[in-house]
């Protein structure tokens, strides 16, 4: 059955306004399954997968756009960068909207290929694995607005942490036979052969591999360069690279500290989040749903589980999300902070189903710098409440499968 994505709108959308469609993200997620699907029937279709035909690409990639006429989806554009100020000639030329789409994995130079290349004529869709609401069919959900805080059905804990377990990879769920540790091996050994080895400077694919695990058992904590270093036995200057080798193919969202001038005691480091937490279950080594659940890291695991989901739901619709967490010297922490109209909404993510009103006390940090909208405790308490005159118990279901 074919899973209808949250970003189908959003590329209908970019196509009728722009020349050019480029949907970028982590391999695997489901980018040429997407467009194939809502290809026009008189579009052509090539993948740069094939070897024969990306070598023809780069080599002569005026005769290959000649030889393959728009409207035409290029897949792995990322391959043959030389494409792009070809298409350019040809959108500028002809100046009408759809005609080339694009898929590529959200990496290294090609988004500065193409937005210096393109700017102007393409419109980006960052797509990631599915999200809760995508795997449970629900349709027509709304972005987790602190504005417009919904009711839901409520999520029941283990079947919430079966899902971060599992993860969002399209594969795990269009293939029931596909066993859940075969598919990461296989994704990872890809990720590593095609992607860091192809388009980067990496070379010591097993260091990187242990980059990775190292990253994955941070999840959810603050980055430090110098500690995972010593870790692996690199340099933090290496470590900083592959970060950002990381971040940019879009296996780790990194949520940037709120930065304030006249709070001077706060953090400067990001905290890591993985966009699958699948992914990062598997890469820590977690055996069942059960052991996570049960585990110290659940808090981390669920917190994290919150964040992405609703960064990939704002990237669905198009729009950047602005969020920060709060930490000061003092280990006094806000989990998440939503930035809108001028000001912040702070929220707190607990595996609780028993909030209280010392878990939000960190709230009152904020206004000093800032005015403080509505907040909360987000959690799995079963009905969205008010907790006191500015607070609420917020549902999990609220934020990733609210209507």
């Amino acid at each position: 059955m074919m899973i209808k994505r949250e970003a189908e709108k959003t590329v209908e959308d970019i196509s009728q306004s722009f020349r050019v469609l480029l949907v970028t993200g982590p391999r695997q997620v489901g980018k040429t399954t997407l467009l194939k699907k809502m290809m026009p029937k008189n579009m052509n279709y090539v993948t740069l997968d094939d070897k024969v035909l990306r070598d023809r690409a780069i080599e002569n990639p005026k005769m290959f756009l000649d030889e393959h006429p728009w409207p035409l989806l290029i897949d792995e554009v990322q391959y043959a960068p030389e494409l792009f100020s070809y298409i350019k000639i040809i959108v500028d030329n002809e100046k009408k909207q759809g005609m080339f789409w694009l898929t590529g994995s959200q990496q290294f130079k090609l988004m500065k290929n193409v937005t210096e290349s393109l700017a102007g004529r393409v419109g980006i869709v960052r797509l990631n694995s599915f999200t809760y609401s995508e795997i449970n069919l629900i349709k027509d959900k709304k972005v987790f607005n602190p504005l417009q805080l919904k009711k839901s059905t409520p999520i029941n804990v283990n079947d919430l942490f079966e899902i971060i377990f599992n993860g969002g990879m399209p594969e795990l769920y269009d293939n029931k036979k596909m066993n859940r540790n075969h598919f990461f091996d296989g994704y990872i050994n890809t990720y590593l052969e095609r992607d860091v080895i192809f388009q980067t400077k990496v070379k010591d694919i097993l260091t990187f591999k242990k980059f990775m695990i190292a990253m994955a058992k941070r999840n959810g904590e603050q980055l430090n360069y110098l500690n995972i270093a010593n870790e692996i036995g690199i340099s933090d200057k290496t470590i900083k690279s592959w970060v950002n080798i990381l971040v940019t193919s879009g296996i780790i969202y990194l949520l940037e500290p709120y930065m304030s001038s006249k709070l001077k005691r706060i953090t400067h480091m990001p905290k890591i989040v993985f966009m699958d937490s699948g992914l990062c279950s598997y890469l820590v080594g977690w055996e069942s749903a059960r052991d996570l659940q049960l585990s110290s890291s659940s808090g981390h695991y669920l917190e994290t589980f919150v964040i992405s989901e609703i960064v990939k739901s704002y990237n669905a619709i198009g729009e950047e999300v602005n969020i920060s967490y709060y930490r000061d010297k003092e280990k006094n922490e806000i989990d998440l902070i939503f930035y809108k109209n001028n000001k912040l909404f702070p929220f707190e993510i607990k595996k609780t189903s028993n909030p209280t009103k010392e878990m939000i006390k960190n709230f009152e940090k904020l206004k000093s710098d800032k005015e403080v909208g509505t907040g909360g405790i987000i959690c799995f308490y079963d009905e969205l409440i008010h907790l006191d005159e500015n607070n609420y118990i917020i549902p999990i279901s609220s934020v990733i499968n609210s209507k």
